[in-house]
């Protein structure tokens, strides 16, 4: 469920995302339950908004949360950083990343931490990553047990750039996996070159779950869009 909130005087919006489960009536359980307040501006560039995909992908967290617990967790492309706040608050240990050269996107990445009170913790980390380049911040990152991402596969000309990363990550982290959201914009879009370039293997995950166990309908969380949750490893080598 999402609920705008407030508006400040610079015209910043703060969304409320609740996270939680429905009996199979559609009466919410008195169990567990999340608040996260996004803050969203009106700034050009894709940092700023809390896209369909984050919303699925933080769903997907949500009903894995007892998983999550003290995992080593990388968001790339974080932008609002919904899911990665989400794995957070849930006891994981988060490094949040977007692109190095966006000095005001990883300030609102601060920003949405400080808001769901994760600043300053020992638990989160915020970083600059640039996709396909290799910058101290790449070759320093410590151990990580799971990837994820929500739309960052927007822009075919940067898909290759995203895999080189998660290659490099996975190269270093056997047993890790890269866990993703893709809004499909084009039937043409194909990564399946790529992979094989890159000694990746991707497989879907069904979204089924969703509705099963938490009482929440995909299509409601995607709106008018096509989204898709996948999932990519290393193969194995035995």
């Amino acid at each position: 469920m999402t609920k705008f909130q407030q508006m400040d005087n610079d015209g910043e919006q703060i969304k409320r995302f609740v996270f939680g489960s429905k009996s199979r009536n559609g009466t919410a359980h008195s169990g567990e339950k999340l608040e996260i307040l996004i803050p969203e501006l009106p700034l050009p560039g894709y940092s700023f908004y809390t896209w369909p995909s984050a919303h699925v992908l933080a769903w997907f967290l949500w009903e894995r949360r007892n998983s999550l617990v003290g995992k080593r967790i990388l968001e790339l492309g974080a932008g609002t950083a919904l899911p990665g706040i989400l794995a957070a608050k849930c006891g994981a240990h988060v490094t949040l990343s977007d692109c190095s050269t966006l000095p005001k996107t990883l300030e609102h990445i601060h920003r949405c931490c400080r808001v769901n009170n994760l600043l300053p913790a020992k638990d989160i980390e915020i970083i600059g990553l640039t996709w396909g380049l290799f910058h101290d911040q790449a070759l320093q990152l410590g151990p990580v047990d799971l990837i994820i991402a929500s739309d960052v596969f927007y822009d075919p000309s940067v898909f290759e750039e995203i895999l080189v990363t998660i290659s490099f990550v996975l190269e270093s982290n056997p047993g890790a996996k890269f866990i993703f959201t893709y809004q499909e914009r084009s039937a043409d879009w194909c990564i399946e070159n790529l992979l094989k370039k890159w000694d990746l293997a991707c497989s879907v995950i069904s979204l089924d779950n969703l509705s099963e166990e938490l009482g929440v309908d995909p299509q409601e969380l995607m709106g008018n869009h096509t989204i898709h949750l996948l999932e990519i490893v290393r193969p194995s080598r035995a």
